[in-house]
């Protein structure tokens, strides 16, 4: 008698592509926060839905996984990198609601290269996450993201300098330091995303 496969469930892997393209949308709007003239109070509600709707997705991820006998990888690394995904959307959400609250209408232009270094890893995300059903055309993804979390190390440091310069009055260096550390961490959340995709490709090697 033949072997008999199970047949492949895709919805883990919907799932994950789902919550990786509400990183784009979400980066995106953070983009579009730091525009001249936006509306600060229009994108944070639109901020607000989308997280909302990241959260959503992980809830249904997480349901997925406790209604599944056999899951496609171990049910600790698929919680891991649901959790990390939603961080990362947490993360900018948190951005976008610090410009609103602290009212900041002028930025040093670092903190817009950080937000572009933000966008890249949610389209390398996004672009990466279908591939976990194959295992292939992982390896460039998490390499990229790594060397994209050491310019943002790199910039996160330039900007620091740029703060203390003097340029800044007190109170503004205050409000822009807790918005710059929060984009550190979203970064820093991108390339913990990347390390735990590496992980499960090692594992499932």
């Amino acid at each position: 008698m033949g072997l008999r496969f199970r047949p492949v469930d895709t919805s883990f892997y919907d799932l994950f592509t789902e919550s990786a393209q509400h990183l784009v949308t979400g980066s995106a709007l953070l983009a579009e926060m730091l525009g001249e003239g936006a509306n600060h109070e229009d994108v944070a509600r639109r901020m607000r839905e989308a997280e909302h709707n990241a959260d959503e997705t992980t809830h249904a991820l997480i349901r997925k996984v406790n209604s599944t006998f056999v899951t496609p990888f171990d049910r600790e690394d698929i919680y891991a990198l649901g959790s990390g995904l939603d961080d990362v959307m947490d993360m900018m959400d948190e951005v976008v609601d610090l410009i609103l609250l602290y009212e900041v209408k002028v930025m040093p232009p670092e903190v817009s290269t950080q937000v572009e270094v933000l966008q890249r890893c949610a389209e390398l995300t996004a672009a990466a996450m279908p591939n976990l059903q194959s295992m292939q055309s992982l390896e460039e993804y998490w390499i990229e993201v790594n060397r994209l979390e050491n310019t943002g190390d790199r910039n996160h440091r330039r900007t620091l300098a740029k703060l203390f310069s003097g340029e800044f009055k007190t109170i503004e260096v205050l409000k822009l330091k807790d918005i710059v550390e929060s984009l550190e961490e979203a970064i820093d959340a991108f390339e913990k995303v990347a390390n735990i995709v590496e992980q499960i490709a090692v594992k499932e090697s």
